[in-house]
């Protein structure tokens, strides 16, 4: 799959998440497999780029290309600055936002609320893709809820508009994360427009990736929750695409070797205190699948320290390895 000149390869993509896919992470994911990693959601309000926050989510120095940033806002003036900021700061790909169905986003008639004004998604999208002279993709949701679906017209707008790629997670703003992902509306877009489509939604394993691909038609899929405490899913996924072939899963002890890595990369970033903190999520999803994940979390939780965090982590592991070589 080709965005502009940059070829997407594996087509499987980590989605944009807030408060999930920062810089350690994508590097993670990219380093796992992912063809391309989009960088969580910065606010197109110039007023909030300096801040440590927005500094952070800016920071691309390092990341392999191609580098994609995710802006949010309802002002196509103002997103049309921020696109062009970002891709003066080292973006390669302009991400628009318009898929995020948290309340605080919608209420500023942001993310997928824009779904309701399809005028102001065409002046959005033509601003953005104007201003600058690097990809500009868009992320969206099936509409705003299931009597106001309308993702086969903004999928034209956007194509119309010159939108390099349209990612659709298949399910409406009004279901956020609940029941099935629509795959069928993916399918419709995929046939009404000629630029590439990524499928969002409900991807788990290799097996439901191939699924969806061969049923929606989509060029890629995205991966979003299925990411988080398994990154290793995309070279997973890249593997049975590529031969049909599942890979074992990791041992307790690559596991603890990724996450001990991710770990360290959190303090780097961050420094010790914030990326304590930010980690904690993290060691929850890795465990999420296990039965010792409560008694794991409560003692992670109570680390003060980064280095109390990992010996507490690779102990853990270490005690689930043992386990595992006395089961085999």
């Amino acid at each position: 799959m080709l965005i502009g000149p940059y070829r997407i390869d594996p087509p499987v993509v980590l989605a944009p998440m807030a408060g999930v896919t920062d810089k350690p992470f994508r590097l993670l994911c990219k380093r796992l497999g992912a063809g391309l990693a989009v960088s969580e959601m910065t606010n197109a309000d110039p007023r909030l780029w300096q801040t440590r926050k927005s500094l952070k989510r800016m920071d691309h120095l390092g990341e392999p290309e191609p580098v994609s940033v995710q802006i949010a806002g309802y002002d196509p003036a103002m997103l049309a600055d921020a696109a062009r900021y970002n891709a003066d700061h080292g973006a390669q790909i302009i991400d628009i936002n318009m898929g995020c169905p948290a309340k605080k986003v919608c209420n500023v008639w942001s993310g997928s609320a824009l779904l309701q004004d399809e005028p102001l998604v065409a002046r959005i999208l033509s601003a953005v893709a104007q201003a600058v002279s690097i990809p500009v993709t868009l992320k969206i949701r099936t509409g705003w809820d299931r009597e106001h679906k309308n993702a086969l017209t903004i999928a034209r707008i956007a194509e119309d508009s010159g939108i390099a790629a349209l990612a659709v997670h298949g399910r409406t703003r009004a279901d956020k994360y609940e029941g099935e992902a629509e795959y069928e509306t993916i399918a419709a877009v995929k046939a009404a427009v000629r630029i590439p489509v990524l499928a969002n939604g409900d991807v788990l394993t290799p097996q439901q990736a191939k699924h969806v691909l061969h049923v929606t038609g989509a060029d890629a899929v995205m991966i979003g929750r299925g990411a988080q405490g398994r990154p290793w899913i995309f070279r997973e996924i890249a593997h049975y695409l590529a031969t049909g072939e599942q890979l074992p899963e990791p041992t307790p002890a690559e596991v603890a070797t990724i996450l001990l890595d991710h770990l360290e990369q959190l303090y780097a970033f961050y420094g010790e205190l914030q990326g304590l903190r930010i980690a904690r999520k993290h060691l929850g999803w890795y465990a999420k699948d296990r039965a010792e994940n409560a008694a794991f979390r409560h003692v992670v939780n109570r680390a003060e320290t980064a280095s109390d965090q990992l010996r507490l982590t690779r102990d853990y592991f270490a005690a689930l390895e043992d386990g595992a070589q006395l089961a085999a």
